[in-house]
């Protein structure tokens, strides 16, 4: 086995070593990114950032809008099935990833393990990925980095168009329809859709259908506003409804077989599951001033999360959290060379407790932060920027009675944290660029760690927090390369970051709480180390093979072997792709290509020991492929049509970050938890209307 690996990795390698000076690499220094200072060139930015675009989206498969994200170095996600996906960078999740939609930060109650991002992804263009500490711009929980998901640009003034989407996936029968109307007439500008998807049950080779793996997503969304030559003016409205099934992994004693009590290809909802809603009204502002440009943005999120466990109609938990979001800034004119941008953000919350069952105490939360960033560029090679930023959040817990027990007591935390960076950016040639950053990161504890109190169905546990603990604050420092010239481009991302009071939950040996394993959040000094490599090629013509590498080392400093090593943290990775983009002379057919990625996770042997609360996860490697076309007719798109196959050899693996490698084991075969899903196979057909 070990010689057709090496075999496979040698032939593939073996493609990068021709070369024809015919084409030329496509190069990432002209992209322009808004997350950090502004509207500036990549070229101009020290940190490390990763672009995803909507070609990118459209032509590979996902269940979820993290599933994709997650194919970029550096990134992982942290999954519950197929449905529910968290964001991870560089070993860091949770709380730690902040996540931008519409302008603003996503308020989800993202503290859960099996709470995923509330986002369409048919409403996605394209994403920005911040690696590393941007508490910077956007305060607490930004530790990690940033997911910045932006919308379709604004069409030209006349015009108005539609888009109906459609997407099969076989091996959950998923199914995924979407529809928009978008115009822009004399500068009013909208642009409203509806997008509805459902899957069954999916399925692997070791565990047949998995139950319960099912899910059901419904959004509406929309935008109307005004482009003048003042500005504009944008008002955001969305409606978000997700019922994921909560997979338990349960096992009969004698067959070993997962027990379910409805078929695997059965749409309807099967006790336990989740119905999350969420509510959004943005209001979007940028005015064009004679001293620079001011940006005011003001929302409202509602975020409703119920668990229903005996009954469908009665719920357990019942989560309503309120949030109002407010962001001013204001950006300088550039002087002398000098960008500048100043601002104030926060948000108030309120958190209530609607249900029978609790986990965590209502609360009242204030949140307030200032900021200044400023950019020079001296000698047009070297570009430098830097700021500061100070954040105050108050937050007050609510006491509560359950029955005759106290389950929560009443408590109050002042936060605060004065954050930086600086960093820069040296252009050697055209061909070769050195980039450095040092960034100061904090985050305050979030309710979960402070005053959890009960059983958590989604997670098989019951968690109890610690009031005791302190916010978290981390020094990350950043090197990199990037080189490029006609034929290939390399990209080198070199970190390390120390986190002071880095909060994690921990079992508690073989205690039970309420017939769970019980849990309990506590905190020590982490260090975490790693780096990401990429390199394009273009060895014949149309032809683009991609290369990337991954790999962090995450360590609880002065501790013993057993809980030495951070939980949840990813598995080396290696992912290539081999693009070919076939040059067909016809009328018909236009944008042809067809893709082939191999992805290779390392062995983890780096796991939490603690109570045996992390186990090692084997190697596997993936395969996957994808084709597709544009249908044109007189040099008009008709529609695009694309096929997708995911895990091509029906591999059983599981992935280290996957919560469900802990549910319970198979007594025939001795295998641990749940696998994930099988080979896939998919079908995606986007009919562009212009009207």
């Amino acid at each position: 086995m070990k010689a057709i690996k090496i075999t496979c990795l040698l032939l593939w390698s073996i493609l990068c070593i021709r070369a024809e000076e015919q084409d030329s690499c496509v190069h990432l220094k002209e992209i322009t990114v808004t997350g950090l200072t502004g509207s500036t060139h990549i070229k101009q930015i020290p940190s490390p950032i990763s672009i995803i675009n909507s070609e990118f989206l459209k032509t590979h498969q996902y269940t979820n809008i993290i599933d994709i994200i997650a194919k970029q170095p550096g990134i992982s996600q942290i999954t519950t099935g197929s449905g529910i996906s968290k964001p991870v960078i560089r070993g860091l999740g949770y709380n730690r990833v902040l996540v931008v939609n519409d302008g603003i930060r996503q308020e989800g109650q993202q503290w859960g393990d099996e709470h995923g991002v509330e986002i369409d992804a048919q409403n996605i263009h394209s994403v920005e990925i911040l690696k590393g500490p941007a508490s910077l711009i956007y305060g607490s929980d930004a530790m990690a980095g940033v997911l910045i998901f932006h919308d379709k640009p604004i069409l030209s003034p006349g015009e108005m168009k539609a888009n109906v989407f459609s997407e099969y996936q076989t091996n959950n029968g998923l199914f995924n329809y979407s529809v928009n109307f978008e115009g822009n007439k004399k500068g009013f500008v909208y642009n409203w859709r509806y997008s509805d998807k459902m899957a069954h049950d999916y399925k692997n080779r070791y565990d047949g259908y998995v139950p319960n793996s099912r899910f059901r997503e419904r959004v509406l969304s929309g935008m109307s506003g005004l482009n003048k030559d003042w500005g504009y003016s944008r008002l955001k409205l969305s409606y978000y409804h997700l019922t994921p099934g909560i997979i338990e992994g349960e096992r009969n004693n004698e067959t070993g077989e997962l027990e379910s009590s409805s078929g695997g290809k059965h749409y309807g909802k099967q006790l336990p599951f989740q119905q999350v809603r969420h509510y959004k009204a943005v209001l979007d502002n940028s005015f064009l001033l004679k001293s620079g440009t001011l940006k005011i943005i003001a929302a409202y999120q509602q975020n409703r999360r119920q668990e229903y466990e005996e009954s469908k109609n009665e719920c357990g938990l019942d989560f309503m959290l309120h949030t109002i979001n407010y962001d001013v800034r204001y950006i300088l004119p550039e002087y002398n060379g000098w960008k500048t941008n100043a601002g104030i953000n926060g948000m108030y919350q309120k958190s209530l407790n609607k249900g029978e069952e609790f986990l965590i105490p209502a609360y009242d939360l204030f949140d307030l932060g200032a900021f200044i960033t400023v950019s020079k560029s001296m000698f047009q090679r070297l570009h430098l920027t830097g700021g500061l930023r100070f954040d105050i959040r108050h937050l007050h817990s609510h006491s509560l009675m359950d029955g005759e027990k106290e389950r929560f007591i009443a408590f109050s935390r002042t936060f605060n944290g004065l954050t930086g960076s600086i960093g820069g950016i040296y252009n050697v040639s055209e061909k070769l660029d050195i980039r450095f950053n040092a960034s100061r990161g904090y985050r305050a504890s979030n309710l979960s760690e402070l005053g959890s109190n009960g059983e958590h169905e989604g997670t098989l546990r019951y968690e109890i927090g610690n009031k005791r603990l302190k916010p978290e604050y981390s020094w990350q420092f950043d090197a990199g390369i990037d080189y490029s010239f006609e034929r290939m481009s390399f990209q080198l991302s070199l970190f390390a970051n120390r986190i002071d009071n880095y909060i994690f939950i921990q079992k508690l040996g073989n205690i039970q709480i309420e017939d769970v394993p019980a849990y309990r959040y506590t905190a020590g000094n982490a260090r975490i180390m790693g780096g990401e490599a990429r390199i394009i090629i273009h060895p014949v013509r149309h032809l683009h093979f991609e290369n990337s590498f991954s790999y962090i080392n995450s360590v609880q400093l002065h501790s013993p072997e057993e809980s030495r090593f951070l939980p949840f943290t990813p598995a080396p990775r290696w992912l290539s792709t081999l693009h070919y983009d076939i040059n067909i002379n016809s009328k018909l057919l236009d944008n042809t290509y067809i893709e082939v990625e191999m992805d290779y996770n390392f062995k983890q042997n780096h796991v939490y020991r603690v109570n045996n609360s992390e186990t090692p996860t084997p190697s596997y490697t993936l395969f996957n492929m994808s084709a597709g076309t544009n249908i044109t007719y007189r040099k008009k798109n008709l529609f695009s049509f694309y096929i997708m196959v995911n895990n091509i050899f029906n591999k059983a693996y599981q992935n280290h970050l996957s919560r469900l490698k802990y549910a319970d084991t198979n007594v025939i075969t001795g295998r641990k938890g749940v696998f994930n899903m099988g080979r896939n196979i998919g079908f995606k057909i986007l009919v562009p209307i212009n009207l």
